[in-house]
């Protein structure tokens, strides 16, 4: 505070001192003034008044002494040497006033300089020349004007100060806020155990979180970065070529979606789960991705040794039960068999044949070859027709019954064997899943190039959250599990896999207690 005052001050000390000098040298009778040299003394004892004062102690309105002083001593030396010019100097303390008092430092400096100049002009003694009158009379006018401008000015200032200072408080708490979401974020993606990575519009990894770096630290990959290692597919000894990279799809902007590849040499390999997505700025246009990666090695052993202990059980559990069924058969034909005998032995042949045919889903689910289809000519109404046949015993028992209309010959070249297993497997899910006394609707619809056949039951339905896993191996819905309908959750899997083998496709339609479609798409032709 003391240096900005000293420093106004010394302002006006110093234009003084410079107008004092130029004019001694052309006047060199200009000292003997008393007049001019009191007003050029009392300027400077204000500016060692200025430096010597602690102001920072005193009150604000101390502050005013100064230009008033200045004003004083401005007038005096204006007295002593009217024609010097010394009058262009007033505008200082007026300045100073207005811009450290405001609308009442404008206006009372203003005032101040207008007694002061009239009043030694009456107290000189001597009557005011006519040339003398207009010149005093336009310099109050000139200060006003000063003043003015300065205050107005000032205010602008303060008030763009005061915005500027409210922006720099916002914008340094946005970026307090910025910092510290942003150091949340590295402590997230840091504690979390699959790997992330990010990267701008130039390739160039700007986050890397701990979990990708020790992920592929062992392989010998730098920065945790894909796109300097050889990965492999899924027979662990394909590598991708160099554009297929996940990596390098992902940097030209691609999508990738849960991709598997295999990281390391043959024989040492990780299963690693990349997903990859682009990031667009306001303008829809490129502005680099996000790539997650996750180690699903353990994931992928447990699913081959689930699938091996199936096909291993499957395959011992053939053998006996295949025996069971011979003998119960050749104990059916028994003619001098009991009735009541009969009945549990027709119960048992019924419950061993459902139980090879568990089995037989299983050892064909956990098997890594595909189904084989031996394609012939075969007309899909008669498949159909056989199979209600075959069930409406069953169905009968919960008083569910067929609605089917007339159909004409339905050709295709196709595996009769496996159609009718598909569609046995939809007619028992339309079963086991209607509700008591209720139907199901079969329709078959022909296109020009591929038939469809819709199996459309009075259920429970599905939710959406059901429909997602629909398809997956061993999955069956929460509500049915613990139920008196039982499953193993891969009926579906390989219906679909039967109906894709043919170029067709399997999907359901269903909305919760709304029932559910079954929609098996077959083209005509092989």
């Amino acid at each position: 505070m003391e240096r900005s005052i000293f420093i106004t001050q010394l302002l006006v000390g110093s234009a003084t001192l410079v107008l004092t000098a130029v004019a001694g040298l052309v006047d060199d009778q200009l000292f003997s003034q008393e007049l001019f040299l009191a007003g050029i003394l009392i300027i400077f004892a204000t500016t060692a008044l200025s430096a010597a004062l602690p102001w920072r102690r005193l009150p604000k309105g101390a502050i005013a002494v100064l230009p008033v002083l200045d004003l004083l001593g401005l007038v005096i030396a204006r007295e002593g040497e009217p024609l010097l010019g010394t009058t262009f100097l007033l505008v200082f303390p007026v300045i100073w006033l207005a811009t450290h008092f405001g609308a009442r430092g404008a206006a009372g400096s203003v005032a101040l300089a207008t007694i002061l100049l009239w009043g030694a002009g009456w107290l000189r003694g001597v009557p005011m020349t006519a040339d003398e009158i207009p010149r005093l009379a336009i310099v109050p006018v000139m200060l006003a004007f000063v003043a003015a401008t300065t205050y107005t000015t000032t205010r602008r200032a303060a008030a763009q100060w005061v915005l500027l200072t409210q922006q720099s408080e916002l914008f340094e708490g946005a970026l307090r806020r910025s910092r510290r979401q942003e150091n949340t974020l590295d402590a997230i993606f840091n504690t979390i155990d699959f790997g992330v990575v990010g990267f701008d519009r130039q390739a160039k990894p700007n986050f890397i979180n701990r979990a990708q770096r020790e992920m592929f630290s062992r392989f010998g990959v730098k920065d945790g970065q894909l796109s300097s290692v050889v990965v492999y597919r899924d027979d662990h000894f394909t590598p991708y070529a160099e554009q297929d990279r996940p990596f390098q799809r992902a940097i030209r902007g691609e999508s990738v979606d849960r991709a598997t590849v295999w990281v390391g040499e043959p024989g040492h390999q990780s299963a690693v789960l990349i997903s990859a997505t682009p990031i667009l700025d306001e303008n829809e246009n490129y502005d680099g991705g996000v790539m997650v990666a996750r180690d699903v090695t353990a994931e992928l052993r447990a699913i081959k040794a689930r699938d091996d202990l199936v096909a291993s059980v499957s395959h011992e559990l053939r053998t006996p039960l295949t025996s069971i069924i011979g003998y119960l058969e050749l104990a059916l034909d028994d003619e001098s068999l009991d009735p009541s005998t009969r009945r549990m032995l027709e119960v048992a042949s019924k419950n061993s044949d459902r139980l090879l045919a568990l089995v037989a889903d299983l050892l064909t689910t956990a098997s890594q070859h595909e189904l084989e289809i031996v394609r012939g000519s075969c007309d899909l109404s008669v498949i159909v027709t056989d199979a209600i046949e075959s069930l409406r015993v069953v169905a009968a028992e919960r008083d569910i019954r067929f609605i089917v209309s007339a159909r004409a010959p339905v050709h295709l070249e196709a595996d009769a064997l496996r159609l009718r297993q598909v569609i046995d497997n939809l007619f028992s899910n339309a079963i086991k899943y209607n509700n008591h006394s209720g139907s199901i609707t079969v329709s078959l619809i022909e296109g020009a190039t591929e038939v469809e056949l819709r199996v459309t039951d009075t259920g429970r339905g599905m939710t959406p959250g059901e429909q997602i896993k629909l398809f997956d191996r061993f999955y069956r819905a929460d509500s049915v599990r613990g139920s008196s309908v039982h499953g193993t959750g891969l009926g579906l899997r390989i219906s679909r896999d039967i109906c894709r083998q043919h170029g067709g496709d399997l999907r359901l339609e269903s909305a919760s207690g709304r029932g559910v479609t079954a929609i098996a798409t077959l083209p005509r032709a092989s």
